[in-house]
């Protein structure tokens, strides 16, 4: 039997200050160890202050994912040595004394599977360590502790994922998750990183850090998998350690042996009192939680009538979404969600390109508007929202700057049609036999107009002139 645990330490990124010092949250844009200040790295006398923000966006989290709130939380000293870890040792939660984490017991369904939340913790991120040298001899190790002190969730799972691709379909809903409630932008380098727990036959659990990516996360979890289950075959005992994915050969290493809760000496932090977490500031939480995903979804759904599989896409994106709810109305949401997955998430798929595009939502309801009145095809309406990403302009400017209006008259159209069935004979010998063939030829109109005829009349026009009934 194969059991799978994930921990999954989320930044908060969507904060301005670090979790126990006014540092920057986002440290990326800074050179390294210019981020920093005598709490953050540890120096003797300094005193943590801890950042109530933080308190909040984890408040949120564990509700989200259906945990329970206690009525007070606490932290602690995690005390380990490390070169990121200024301190030498990492101020975190721990349930102690019962449950004092931000959250406990909650759940989430994934494809019918319940997958158990066992708990969320607020703590500090640690600096990172960046290696250089091109062999053993000469490798160094830099240390930048920008990071260190960056407000961090962990999600702790119990071993309930019986397969790589349960854990990578949780990994993504978690993401679109944290992203709906506008905590984290997991599009950042490092914003969630995942470490997975692995163990079979009721054998030893095996930790697998420093992966890279949920798809590598899915291929290194295959691979230990597949490792363990050929030492069973082999009569040979699976070591308690904590082992790397190593990207290059694409299989995991041993690292180090894996530690126990006891080795870390957790202790409380003398210098963070007890957090009491008042009823009904959780039920002002509750209150106000931003709906969620499989919410939107059901609603896309039943009061617009949206496919399953767009409304899937349409609504674990906040940035689409969002977009989707400022620029629908009851008349045009079909065709607003339409132009957002089929053409746009092509047009703007990174975040730099969001960030580029000139896009409003009253640039896409107006070109739903306009398909839907025959202004402009769905043809044309690919090229000007190209041109509206780039340019910012209105759809009435890029209507007749790029000549995009729609070919609607039947006389201008009909002068169209002759001169294709003229280039075309051999196609309209085929359709007594290949009625479907038609097809071909309202392409090949379709082209001469450069995508501005209407299909429905061309068509219409095209089986009239070649008695198609």
């Amino acid at each position: 039997m194969v059991k799978i645990g994930l921990e999954i330490h989320c930044q908060l990124t969507k904060l301005e200050s670090k979790l126990f010092c006014p540092c920057k949250a986002d440290y990326r844009s800074f050179e390294p160890n210019t981020n920093i200040c005598p709490v953050c790295i540890g120096l003797p006398g300094s005193l943590p202050r801890l950042n109530q923000k933080a308190i909040e966006k984890g408040t949120l989290i564990s509700l989200a994912l259906n945990c329970k709130i206690p009525e007070k939380i606490s932290f602690f000293r995690k005390n380990y040595f490390y070169p990121d870890l200024p301190k030498n040792y990492q101020i975190t939660q721990f349930d102690a004394y019962g449950h004092t984490s931000i959250g406990n017991n909650g759940k989430i369904t994934i494809e019918g599977k319940e997958i158990r939340i066992t708990r969320i913790q607020l703590e500090e991120d640690p600096g990172r360590l960046i290696y250089e040298g091109t062999s053993e001899k000469n490798k160094i190790t830099l240390v930048d502790y920008n990071r260190a002190g960056t407000p961090l969730v962990e999600v702790v799972t119990e071993p309930d994922f019986e397969n790589p691709k349960q854990v990578r379909v949780f990994m993504n809903i978690l993401v679109d998750l944290l992203e709906n409630l506008g905590v984290s932008e997991p599009s950042l380098e490092g914003a969630v990183r995942a470490d997975g727990n692995v163990s079979i036959e009721g054998g030893n659990k095996v930790e697998i850090k420093n992966v890279g990516s949920f798809h590598d996360l899915e291929k290194a979890v295959h691979f230990e998998i597949t490792r363990q289950q050929s030492l069973v075959e082999r009569g040979i005992p699976i070591e308690l350690e904590t082992r790397q994915w190593d990207d290059r050969r694409k299989i995991t290493v041993s690292a180090r042996s894996k530690e126990e809760e006891q080795d870390y000496r957790y202790f409380l932090e003398g210098d963070i009192p007890w957090i009491l977490l008042d009823p009904k500031y959780v039920d002002q939480f509750k209150q106000n939680m931003p709906e969620s995903i499989a919410s939107k979804r059901d609603r896309y759904i039943e009061q617009f009538k949206i496919p399953a599989q767009v409304a899937d896409v349409l609504s674990s994106d906040k940035f689409y979404s969002d977009l989707f709810e400022l620029a629908h109305n009851e008349k045009n949401a079909k065709e607003v969600a339409n132009i957002i997955t089929t053409d746009l998430m092509g047009f703007v798929d990174t975040k730099e390109k969001r960030q580029q595009s000139k896009l409003t939502s009253k640039h896409l309801s107006d070109l739903a508007n306009a398909i839907i009145n025959n202004t402009i095809t769905r043809n044309s309406s690919k090229s000007a929202l190209q041109e509206i990403v780039k340019t910012g302009k209105s759809l009435n400017e890029i209507i007749t700057e790029l000549d995009l209006g729609h070919v609607s008259d039947e006389f201008e159209l009909s002068a169209v049609i002759e001169k294709v069935i003229n280039e075309e004979s051999i196609a309209v010998k085929e359709i007594k036999e290949k009625p479907e063939t038609v097809n071909f030829l309202v392409g090949k109109v379709m082209k001469k107009t450069k995508g501005k005829a209407d299909p429905s009349l061309t068509l219409e026009l095209l089986k009239k002139k070649l008695k198609i009934y």
